[in-house]
């Protein structure tokens, strides 16, 4: 009889390690998945007007940069809006101090982080998830602003990294161009995918490969390949971002997969290559930017006068990556599109007349794909401001202890950044939200 208790006990114990086993894993069906071509989440379709909050982690550090309450604060009122999905960096690299480069930076040098960041992103991830929201993760980035390609090259190769605004934009794209195909760089930026996506979230014990916060892993943020003529750097461009998607879907089999590229424009104008890097097999969607003021469709000082021209020009940009879309059978989503203030005031108090027209443009389009069950899936408004407060009467960049805005410290405070003042375009956003079902 003894041993037949100590059996039944030992079952019990048994079953009870087993239900706890259960519980802590996710079921799959938490997770944003693309099936037939389109995002499915909770068994239904998923539409989303998102925006991009890059500064998300930094603002959950209790360090240098950090700010709790106002990071709650802003996704309560983000949530209350309807915008669930967030495009988050994780990443920021080398020193501190160079100009147009944000501050503090994940990984100051080669596989040494700061812990202070790090609990930064776990605890927004976990306050993304106790409101059912979402984060794309992206882990590079092709411009100065928070160190990205050129800072790899520079570990690689043990030299000074390069500054546009310093060094001439010519000197950038070559040195920047050299990433894809510095094997040392790629090793160094292999390293960090491996970190991050192997971590377990210190505030939930969740590992990040089983956590539903995570819409996507992003590979980068505008990865580009720096030259529109030579073939052989589209091609390394090509299979690192291939091998990159490789390396990812190996260490996590739960969640989607984006490359971050603007698309047509930051393919060197090649739609054969934007087509050859999302058809790769673990690249889960298509991405693409509309940027009407930085490639020249809109003029600063002709901005009503120019702005019909770039509602033409940006259906146009959008309905070739929606064929692209539907010959390859993934959804597409525009993760980055803006538009300055009015008449290039960055003052919150300026006018937003010609933003607004804009936003409801683009987000008329996303509302008629969801109404037919289109391939536009989804978009990112470029960027969120929030409760930022802002210094533009005294200096119009960043600088250290200011606030955080949408706006990198490479440009203007207020350029693009949707602040929580602005009641119009807002109004927009909630409107297509609960047009497409995200929003009661």
């Amino acid at each position: 009889m003894k041993r037949l208790n100590l059996l039944f006990s030992a079952v019990l114990v048994l079953m009870f390690m087993v239900g706890c086993s259960a519980e802590k894993e996710t079921p799959a069906s938490k997770f944003i998945t693309v099936e037939d071509g389109q995002f499915m989440r909770n068994g239904e379709p998923y539409y989303f007007v998102g925006t991009n909050f890059w500064y998300g982690a930094i603002l959950g550090s209790e360090g240098e940069g950090g700010n709790r309450d106002r990071l709650i604060k802003e996704l309560d009122f983000m949530k209350a809006n309807g915008i669930d999905n967030l495009r988050i960096l994780v990443g920021g690299e080398g020193e501190n101090g160079l100009l147009g480069k944000i501050e503090p930076n994940l990984q100051p040098e080669p596989g040494v982080y700061n812990d202070d960041v790090l609990a930064g992103l776990d605890y927004l991830m976990m306050e993304l998830g106790k409101r059912d929201m979402t984060a794309v993760l992206y882990f590079n980035n092709a411009w100065e602003w928070s160190g990205g390609y050129t800072q790899y090259v520079a570990w690689a190769n043990n030299t000074p990294v390069l500054v546009p605004r310093v060094d001439g934009w010519f000197s950038y794209n070559t040195f920047a161009g050299e990433f894809v195909r510095n094997e040392r760089a790629k090793e160094i930026f292999y390293d960090h995918l491996r970190y991050i996506i192997t971590r377990t979230n210190r505030y939930t014990g969740v590992k990040y490969i089983d956590d539903p916060a995570i819409f996507s892993w992003q590979i980068s943020n505008e990865p580009r390949a720096f030259s529109s003529k030579d073939q052989d750097n589209k091609e390394a461009f090509a299979a690192w971002l291939a091998e990159s998607a490789r390396i990812i879907r190996e260490l996590d089999p739960n969640h989607m997969i984006s490359t971050g590229s603007e698309g047509f424009y930051g393919c060197e104008w090649d739609m054969d290559l934007c087509e050859r890097i999302h058809a790769v097999e673990e690249i889960s969607y298509i991405n693409c930017h509309v940027w009407p003021y930085n490639w020249k469709w809109l003029r600063g000082d002709h901005m009503e006068e120019d702005l019909e021209q770039s509602c033409a020009n940006t259906k146009e940009y959008i309905d070739m990556h929606i064929e692209l879309a539907e010959k390859i059978n993934k959804p597409l989503v525009v993760e980055e599109f803006g538009m300055p203030r009015d008449n290039m005031d960055f003052r919150k108090q300026s006018g937003v007349t010609c933003r607004d027209k804009y936003f409801t443009f683009v987000f008329g389009l996303i509302e008629d794909a969801y109404k037919v069950g289109g391939k536009f899936a989804g978009c990112n408004f470029w960027s969120w401001g929030g409760y930022a407060v802002t210094h533009v009467e005294d200096h119009e960049y960043w600088a250290k202890g200011d606030d955080y805005t949408g706006d990198p410290a490479q440009e203007q405070q207020g350029l693009n950044s949707i602040f929580v003042e602005d009641d119009s375009t807002l109004e927009i956003i909630r409107s297509t939200n609960r047009a497409i079902g995200n929003l009661e």
